[in-house]
């Protein structure tokens, strides 16, 4: 079983990959819920969802989100009534929201809900959220605190970023079987995701970043950061609010407690030897997935590392 953290359009072009390598069935997701949102009443699970639609083949892959041909007619219903509509909605998307929603509001767990969503798509992994509980990324800005998608979706993230918070996580537990996995797991990777708002709000988990500590599993993660610069999204502007290196080897440091080997692009050959001195056995490789076949190389490469 090869377990994987992600969330983000990067983690879901890797896990494409991925799963062309090895079985789906041998794989475990453990996705960021720190992106979810209440809109119109309705909950919202980006990271969940996006892996989901990634998995199931249904994927906008020009958006990077959402549903692949998607008409947005309630969208501009809800414009006409006044609602806002910065958050954009597709009507098919909408339905995944709809059941989610209903569903949880029957006492559903989040993990059953989305057990139910992935099954009823096809997709053949196992896809379980960091947590059952509220962990919402917070970002402070001159103006105050914002929830992530105020800062990421409505003001594009072009605000400055003073702090990173993540609400809830001190008094979360991890998902029903998210320790599980990691513990029996052949070997656990962190996706090309961003490392602050995609696997920072999974790893405030109590309990997680001790069971990557612990696992017997090898520990590899695929670094967001090529060249000095996110591969895309505000990460290099997160990394900066908490003090780490724009840089694969901020990345490494940020994750070197539990880090076994970080996979870096060509381009950052020249931080290998940077990386091997904090423990870290680094991977160079090609890590811009462009195409299916960039992701299933990528892929290929993680899991056919070689030991140290």
């Amino acid at each position: 079983m090869i377990v994987a953290l992600a969330g983000g359009t990067g983690a879901a072009k890797f896990l494409r990959g991925l799963t062309a390598v090895v079985a789906p069935e041998q794989v475990t997701v453990i996705v960021n819920t720190g992106d979810d949102t209440v809109i119109w009443g309705l909950r919202i699970s980006p990271d969940l969802d996006t892996v989901t639609y990634a998995l199931a083949g249904l994927l906008d892959e020009t958006k990077g989100w959402g549903v692949r041909d998607d008409t947005f007619r309630c969208l501009a219903a809800m414009a006409a009534l006044g609602r806002e509509t910065w958050f954009n909605l597709g009507d098919r998307d909408l339905g995944t929201h709809l059941f989610r929603t209903e569903r949880l509001g029957t006492g559903r767990s989040l993990t059953e809900v989305t057990d139910s969503i992935r099954r009823a798509l096809g997709v053949r992994s196992r896809i379980l959220p960091a947590s059952d509980s509220s962990v919402a990324t917070r970002v402070l800005t001159p103006g105050g605190w914002l929830g992530f998608q105020e800062f990421f979706v409505r003001e594009k993230a072009r605000v400055e970023v003073l702090e990173v918070a993540y609400a809830g996580a001190e008094t979360a537990s991890p998902a029903p079987g998210v320790l599980e996995a990691i513990h029996t797991a052949a070997a656990v990777v962190i996706c090309p995701s961003n490392p602050i708002t995609s696997i920072g709000p999974i790893l405030a988990v109590p309990g997680i970043a001790e069971a990557l500590a612990s696992t017997p599993a090898r520990v590899l993660a695929v670094s967001p950061i090529v060249g000095g610069a996110p591969v895309s999204g505000p990460a290099g502007k997160l990394m900066t609010a908490k003090g780490l290196l724009v840089s694969a080897l901020g990345v490494a440091q940020l994750y070197r407690p539990w880090l076994d080997v970080l996979v870096l692009d060509r381009r950052d050959e020249g931080l290998a030897p940077d990386i091997a001195a904090l423990g870290i056995a680094p991977l160079v490789t090609g890590t811009i997935m462009t195409d299916r076949q960039a992701e299933v190389a990528l892929a290929r490469a993680v899991v056919e590392a070689p030991r140290s």
